[in-house]
C-alpha cells in the first residue's frame, strides 16, 4: 500500500512537469514567437527546476523525512500553478515592454527573453513538485539494503508518469482544452498531490532508516 501510494504521488507529479513544460512552451510562444529559442529556454529552465527541485528536496527529506511539509508546499506551487493566466501576462509584457519599441530586439535578448519569462512563471512550480522523488524515496525506505529498490521503483514511476505528460499534453488537452483552463487543471492536481502527501504522512507517518 505504501509503495503504490508513493508510485501514484510520483508519476503525478512526473504528468504535472512534462504537460507543464509543453504547455509552457506553446504558452511563450505566443509572446516570444514560435522559434527555437523558446523551446530551448523552457527546457533548460525545466530541467534546471529538477535539478534543484532533486537536491533540495534531498536535503529537506533527510532533514525531516516526512511528507507533511512538502504537501503544504505543493498546495502553494498549486494556487500558483492555477493562477498562472492571470499572473504571466504582466511579467511577460515586462520582460518585451522593456525594449524601446522603435528598435529591434537586440539577438542576445530575442535567445534570452523566453528564458527569463519560463523562469518568472514556470521555475517555482517545477522546483516543488520535483522535491516529490527524494521525498517519497526517503518515507518509502525503511531499511538500508532498500534503498536502491525504493529508488527505483520511485524514479521509474516518476518517469512514467512524464511520458504520458507528455503524449497528453501534445495529443489530447491542446486539442480540447484552452492553454489557461490546463494551467488551472495542472494547478488543481499538484495541490491535489499536495493534499495527498498529507493525508498520507498521517495515515502511514515516517519510518527511521535502518540497517
Amino acid at each position: 500500500m505504501r509503495g503504490l501510494a508513493a508510485s501514484i504521488l510520483a508519476a503525478l507529479g512526473g504528468f504535472i512537469i512534462l504537460v507543464l513544460e509543453i504547455i509552457g512552451a506553446r504558452y511563450l510562444a505566443k509572446d516570444f514567437g514560435g522559434s527555437f529559442y523558446v523551446w530551448v529556454s523552457q527546457i533548460g529552465v525545466v530541467m534546471l527546476a529538477l535539478a534543484c527541485g532533486y537536491y533540495v528536496g534531498g536535503a529537506l527529506a533527510d532533514k525531516h523525512g516526512r511528507l507533511g511539509g512538502l504537501g503544504l508546499l505543493l498546495v502553494v506551487a498549486g494556487v500558483f500553478t492555477f493562477a498562472v493566466p492571470n499572473l504571466a501576462p504582466p511579467i511577460i509584457e515586462a520582460i518585451i515592454g522593456r525594449h524601446p519599441t522603435d528598435r529591434a530586439i537586440p539577438p542576445l535578448w530575442q535567445k534570452l527573453d523566453p528564458a527569463l519569462g519560463s523562469m518568472c512563471v514556470f521555475l517555482f512550480p517545477c522546483i516543488v513538485l520535483a522535491m516529490l522523488p527524494p521525498f517519497l524515496i526517503r518515507w518509502l525506505t525503511s531499511r538500508v539494503d532498500r534503498v536502491g529498490r525504493s529508488s527505483g521503483a520511485v524514479i521509474a514511476a516518476g518517469t512514467l508518469g512524464s511520458i504520458a505528460g507528455v503524449f497528453v499534453a501534445g495529443y489530447i488537452l491542446i486539442d480540447v482544452m484552452r492553454v489557461s483552463d490546463i494551467f488551472r487543471l495542472m494547478g488543481g492536481l499538484t495541490a491535489m498531490a499536495g493534499a495527498l502527501s498529507a493525508v498520507l504522512d498521517r495515515w502511514f507517518g515516517g519510518k527511521p532508516v535502518t540497517r
